[in-house]
This record gives structure tokens, C-alpha cells and sequence, in this order.
């Protein structure tokens, strides 16, 4: 068995996100357009989800896993007046090039795959870019893993307004093994461990892989923009309360961020059928949008 295989990485993906939203829900508020565009010498194939009055725009960005474009969190942003780009990761689905995952043998959050990632989400948001008005402001909203890909494509794309995080990660790829390794997908974890014992175990466990790891906040500290992070209190994949601590240092640097914690919530933070996180979202992206029309 490959080593990369045992590999716990976000595990969760995006597809906890894209519960019980059929696609057709809200067609009547907005159009439907399939879209394709190139990246690394692959084409990927997406969908334009444009509602008939719209006031932001977003890219949706993976989780980790085998993903596909999520037309239920589209559906429900159209809904809400937001214009959204959504898209089979790569060597998924229809999109081309090829998928680098546990579940083939490769390891997901080495700095390459990570890197061309982020290429593949910058390229989408040129796409996108050129969909809408001048004025329209664009962001990039992305789940689990996206917490090391949106801060590289952020930073390497400035046509990218704000961003906006579930259950995101703000540690390094390697520390984020440490906790996931420690937690082991226990839904009981936090009923058993507390935050200092697993605040040891992130800071002194040995690594079980050895490649270099990302730290989103290398980008983090560079950006002037706007992000929101949406957390869940019983998240067993991400260490949340380190990875809040770690905002508020880059907050106090001056950063646009902002973080809201659900305590009542584990990875899924954007659950339609408890639709509090996503709502908050909605409405800071409208606020933000608001904001620069003043």
C-alpha cells in the first residue's frame, strides 16, 4: 500500500456541502450556462450560474477528494443574488488533467498540487471576471482543504475582492495531519480530549510524512483584502480554535479578517437544513458589496 493512501486529508471534501439542494430549485431566478476554460494544459468544464440581478460574484473552490461542480451551493448563492462559477477539479468529472488524491496514491496537499490548485482556481476567476461589470465585486469561496488554495490564488490574482472560508484550515498542511491523525474521525473527540491536550499533540507529535508543508498564512499576510471564515465548534478535521487564534494574530496586523464560530457545529458548516452559516455568509458578502458602492 502507498504511504499516501492512509492520508486523512480534509477528508470531508465538499460533498457534506452539496446536501438536499436539487439543481432545478431556483432555475426561474436566474440562467444556467456551461463553460469551459483552460489551465496547466488541461481544460477544465464548469457552470455560469448568473441570477437576473446580481451584486457580487464567487468561484467555488474544492474540498479535498474527487469533486465534481457543486450545483446545490450554486443554486442556492443564485437564489441569493450572487453570479457563481463552479467547475469539476481537475482529472474529475469532465474536466481534464489529472487528480492527485489518497485515493490514487498521491499525496493532496503537497506544495505542487496545492500550487496548481490555485492556478486552476485563479484561472476560473478570469473566467468569471470577464462574465461580469466592471464594478461587480468577485471573490473566491471555497471548503475544508480550499483553506491552502484560495490565499495562493488571492494572492496571485488581483481581479479577487474578498474571500470567504468553511471549516478552513489557517495551519499548516502538516499540522493539520497531526490533529486529523489524533482525532481519527472519532464524532466523540471533543467528549473525551480537550483543546490543551490536543494543542500538545499539533505542536509535538511526530510527523508520520515527511514533504514541506503550506501555510496559508504566508499569503494571508500579504493580502488587503476582505475574508470571512465560517467554523464549526465539533470539528474533528480542522483544528478550529488554533486556526482562530492564528486570524486573530493576522487581524491585529492590520488584516481584513473576520472568523464566526457555531459551537453547535462539526466540518459541515454550510448544512442546508441548519442554514445559519451560509446565511451569514450571504449577508457579509452583501454588506461588503454594499459597502463599496459608498
Amino acid at each position: 500500500m502507498k504511504p499516501y493512501l492512509l492520508l486523512l486529508i480534509c477528508c470531508l471534501g465538499n460533498r457534506l456541502f452539496e446536501q438536499t439542494i436539487p439543481d432545478s430549485t431556483y432555475r426561474p431566478d436566474f440562467t444556467v450556462k456551461n463553460i469551459s476554460f483552460k489551465s496547466a494544459n488541461a481544460k477544465l468544464k464548469g457552470t455560469l450560474y448568473k441570477p437576473k440581478h446580481s451584486y457580487a460574484a464567487v468561484v467555488l473552490i474544492h474540498g479535498s477528494g474527487q469533486e465534481t461542480r457543486m450545483p446545490g451551493m450554486a443554486s442556492l448563492l443564485a437564489k441569493n443574488g450572487i453570479t457563481v462559477l463552479t467547475y469539476d477539479k481537475r482529472g474529475v468529472g469532465k474536466s481534464g488533467g489529472v487528480y492527485a488524491g489518497p485515493e490514487v496514491g498521491t499525496n493532496n496537499i503537497d506544495s505542487a498540487n496545492l500550487n496548481l490548485l490555485a492556478l486552476d482556481a485563479g484561472n476560473a476567476s478570469k473566467t468569471l471576471s470577464a462574465q461580469l461589470p466592471n464594478h461587480m465585486p468577485m471573490g473566491l469561496m471555497g471548503f475544508s482543504q480550499a483553506g491552502w488554495i484560495i490565499p495562493i490564488a488571492a494572492q496571485k490574482n488581483r481581479n479577487i475582492n474578498f474571500i470567504v472560508l468553511f471549516s478552513c484550515p489557517v495551519v499548516t498542511t502538516l499540522e493539520q495531519l497531526r490533529f486529523q491523525f489524533y482525532t481519527a474521525g472519532n464524532s466523540k473527540f471533543w467528549e473525551k480530549h480537550t483543546e490543551a491536550e490536543a494543542r500538545e499533540h499539533i505542536k509535538n507529535d511526530p510527523d508520520r510524512y515527511q514533504f514541506i508543508a503550506t501555510d496559508p498564512r504566508d499569503a494571508l499576510s500579504k493580502l488587503s483584502i476582505p475574508g470571512l471564515w465560517l467554523f464549526g465548534g465539533k470539528d474533528i478535521q480542522a483544528p478550529v480554535h488554533l486556526s482562530m487564534e492564528n486570524l486573530d494574530i493576522l487581524k491585529a496586523q492590520g488584516k481584513l479578517y473576520q472568523y464566526k464560530l457555531f459551537s453547535e457545529f462539526g466540518h459541515n458548516t454550510s448544512s442546508t437544513k441548519s442554514p445559519e452559516p451560509i446565511n451569514f455568509a450571504i449577508q457579509w458578502i452583501k454588506d461588503f458589496s454594499e459597502s463599496r458602492q459608498n
